[in-house]
């Protein structure tokens, strides 16, 4: 009976506990949604979208306030001389460049140059003690000491032969010693000679002396006193002739229909922002370059004070024949995933993503190669709007 006696307040407790929690959510509910509510009741009808996209086409619809902040205007064509801006680098001619090798292994026993030098026709770079030229000193003084015996040989036969002490073989038999020895000196001294060794002084020194085959600049070098040399293949350094050098430009294939030789051409420089160089286009490569996919074009400029260097980086322009082409403002122009595109209108408010192919930019228009034709209706500005 006292169990009884305390269940309605059990039930009156719980009622209480469930009355509260139903005023809690119902006090949540209008703090999220119930003034929202009340807010757009007050305000009316919602507002209209400010664009709808219907597959690749996007509409502005009647009320929208992207209306008021686009400019469409048809796309004019302008008489315009296209220009070709292409990355290139300055080189070393390679008819003026000449790798100097050792034609005999050695030591190298004294360097005469330095990287960067500038040297003449003739001079002295390096100087090499090697074994090989020792014997070919040796075979020209055997040669030279067996002409010699030969040629004394052959006037005591000649003498002889006179009174009647020699026979005429014997005779003959010298005559041809002597002209074999004869022989064999020229070419003992053939060999010193294209060693760069000369047999004239010859017993003075046996060291062999590496030349300049030019006059020009030492742009590498492969050496040191004291280096041991057993490739006779491998150069020691290289000259280069930079009193006229190649700025190289490389040239995509889509726009080599542009490009021909004896072309005009000006070059602007990172090292000398406001230097431009003008010259002609002096050769266009026949092959394409396999990696690159791109065609090198030269073109040659003297440079009597070398301030053109091998590896500057350069900028080749070539201005084509004049045409007409399509003209935007650049802020037409918009970027989307690295490619230049534009918005055309295909009808009244409706608008579509062109992929364009801008070439020429002169200050705030734009000449367009492809992508749009001559009286489409382009949006110029607040494209950014419908941009993605």
């Amino acid at each position: 009976m006292p169990i009884h006696d305390h269940e309605p307040s059990l039930r009156g407790g719980a009622f209480l506990w469930g009355g509260l929690v139903l005023g809690v959510l119902f006090l949540i509910a209008l703090l999220t949604h119930g003034f929202g509510l009340l807010g757009r009741s007050s305000r009316g009808p919602a507002a209209p979208e400010l664009m709808v996209r219907q597959g690749d086409k996007i509409i502005v619809p009647e009320g929208s306030a992207l209306r008021n902040r686009l400019t469409v205007m048809p796309a004019p064509v302008q008489a315009v001389s296209p220009k070709l801006v292409l990355p290139a680098v300055v080189e070393s001619d390679p008819a003026r460049t000449a790798s100097v090798l050792t034609p005999l292994s050695g030591r190298v026993t004294a360097l005469k140059v330095e990287l960067g030098d500038r040297v003449k026709l003739g001079q002295v770079l390096a100087v090499i003690d090697s074994p090989d030229l020792d014997q070919a000193y040796d075979d020209y003084d055997k040669a030279a000491d067996a002409a010699k015996l030969t040629e004394r040989n052959l006037a005591r036969q000649e003498a002889q032969n006179k009174i009647g002490a020699a026979s005429d073989r014997d005779l003959d038999q010298t005559r041809s010693d002597n002209v074999q020895a004869a022989a064999e000196l020229t070419r003992a001294k053939a060999r010193l000679s294209m060693l760069g060794a000369s047999a004239d002084k010859g017993n003075a020194s046996r060291l062999l002396a590496i030349t300049a085959p030019m006059a020009g600049s030492i742009t590498t070098l492969a050496m040191a006193r004291g280096t041991l040399i057993n490739d006779p293949t491998q150069p020691l350094l290289t000259v280069a002739d930079l009193s006229t050098v190649w700025v190289t430009a490389l040239a995509a294939e889509k726009d080599l229909g542009a490009i021909s030789k004896n072309q005009e051409a000006e070059v602007t420089l990172s090292a000398y922002p406001g230097r431009v160089l003008k010259g002609k286009v002096l050769f266009v490569s026949d092959v394409l370059e396999a990696d690159s996919r791109r065609n090198k074009i030269r073109i040659a400029f003297a440079n009597p004070d070398y301030s053109l260097k091998p590896n500057m980086f350069a900028s080749v322009t070539l201005e084509g024949a004049q045409g007409s082409m399509v003209v935007l403002p650049s802020s037409a122009l918009l970027m989307n995933n690295d490619r230049t595109s534009v918005f055309v209108a295909t009808a009244p408010w409706t608008f579509e993503r062109r992929i364009v192919d801008p070439q020429l930019e002169e200050g705030a228009t734009v000449a367009i190669r492809s992508g749009v034709t001559a009286g489409e209706q382009v949006v110029v500005k607040g494209g950014i709007l419908l941009n993605d």
